[in-house]
């Protein structure tokens, strides 16, 4: 029980944030692909009540790993601004088209996950930003052996659009909040773009995290 009280008073503290978009206050998880940002959105999803969780994998494409901004401006964060349900197209990385539109509504604290959630088109629009603190390395070899060998033609050329695009629009410099994760859950500390210096844990699975 304890742990989950930690979770949730990572929760209130999100969710006592000043509105950042319009009447949301949207939160960035960012992180290496393979850092465990979806599992950890979707448990900090729980602790909010239920806060929707829009993830950058349904907003990139193969031809756009990064080049997604105007797209996701133009569909989520213009209308969310104005206090206007999104429709936004998330893409299928099967059928490699992007798919029927779906409805995202204002609510009161939205969780951005995925790599570039921090970047600096996104920064102006966001109440606080996670970082996932795992290497790098550590990372890349959790997401390969997630995805198996048919997609290591995929990971090849995501590795390099992943260096690129961090040594061009780094996001750790900018956290609120550092996530560190271990085999029995997380801890979060300040990062380097917060002042105050606080550690908090929560305890939970050791299943390997997504994304």
């Amino acid at each position: 029980m304890e742990s989950q009280q930690s979770l949730e008073s990572l929760a209130r503290e999100l969710a006592a944030l000043p509105a950042s978009l319009g009447p949301v206050r949207l939160i960035g998880i960012d992180g290496h692909a393979g850092s465990g940002k979806s599992t950890f959105a979707g448990r900090l999803a729980e602790a909010l009540g239920g806060a929707p969780v829009l993830h950058l994998d349904d907003v990139a494409s193969h031809e756009e790993l990064f080049g997604w901004e105007e797209r996701l401006r133009a569909q989520v964060l213009e209308p969310l601004a104005e206090g206007r349900p999104a429709l936004w197209a998330p893409y299928d990385w099967v059928e490699r088209r992007f798919g029927p539109e779906r409805v995202l509504e204002p609510a009161p604290v939205l969780l951005i996950e995925g790599v570039g959630a921090g970047r600096r088109a996104l920064r102006p629009h966001l109440a606080g930003l996670l970082w996932m603190e795992t290497p790098r390395a550590r990372s890349w070899l959790r997401g390969r052996k997630r995805d198996g060998r048919e997609l290591s033609d995929f990971w090849d050329g995501w590795e390099r659009a992943e260096r690129a695009h961090f040594s061009n629009d780094p996001s750790r410099p900018f956290a609120d909040t550092l996530v560190h994760q271990s085999g029995t859950g997380y801890e979060w500390s300040s990062g380097t773009g917060a002042t105050a210096g606080t550690i908090a844990s929560v305890t939970g699975g050791d299943e390997l995290p997504r994304a």
